[in-house]
């Protein structure tokens, strides 16, 4: 069993309640627009991290963040990018990373609209973007999710409100 604390779009800001709601994680991952290194040093001293660089980071951020993380977790295959498009209209290039790694898991950000959406149509998979937790954005609401993964299932997903932008 793997708990999981999904973020994105801080943006250089990271709300304290994040500590609070993902003390039960194992891991927090994040999905880009991270906008300092003080975020993943911040958010690494608290959990392990898995993220990916956004549109707006920096040199600094994206040379030693991927733009894209494929792993297995708890026998589910994730993909995680931070501009991943809406399904079922993929971009090329996300249509192409789908199609060569074939995810049971997409999670992206950039939106700043938290949505989980079943892909059965095009990819039969699980699209989780878990809104913007950060200040700069069009959101009005900052946003996280939690969930678990456990036997090739994702259980206890969970849309947290952070409070307005």
């Amino acid at each position: 069993m793997l708990k999981v604390g999904l973020i994105s779009d801080t943006h250089s800001w990271l709300d304290p309640e994040v500590f609070k709601y993902f003390a039960d994680c194992d891991e927090i991952w994040h999905m880009g627009d991270i906008g300092s290194v003080q975020i993943i040093e911040q958010l690494q001293e608290f959990k392990p991290l898995k993220a990916v660089f956004g549109n707006i980071d920096d040199a600094n951020i994206r040379h030693f963040l991927p733009e894209d993380l494929i792993f297995e977790a708890e026998g589910l295959k994730v993909l995680i990018t931070h501009i991943g498009s809406l399904p079922p209209k993929y971009s090329g290039r996300i249509q192409k990373l789908l199609k060569i790694h074939s995810p049971d898991l997409f999670l992206c950000g950039h939106s700043h609209i938290l949505r989980v959406i079943k892909d059965r149509e095009k990819f039969n998979l699980a699209y989780i973007n878990p809104g913007a937790a950060g200040k700069h954005g069009f959101h009005h609401v900052r946003t996280i999710m939690r969930m678990t993964l456990e036997n090739r299932k994702i259980t206890h997903l969970e849309a947290i409100e952070l409070g307005k932008r």
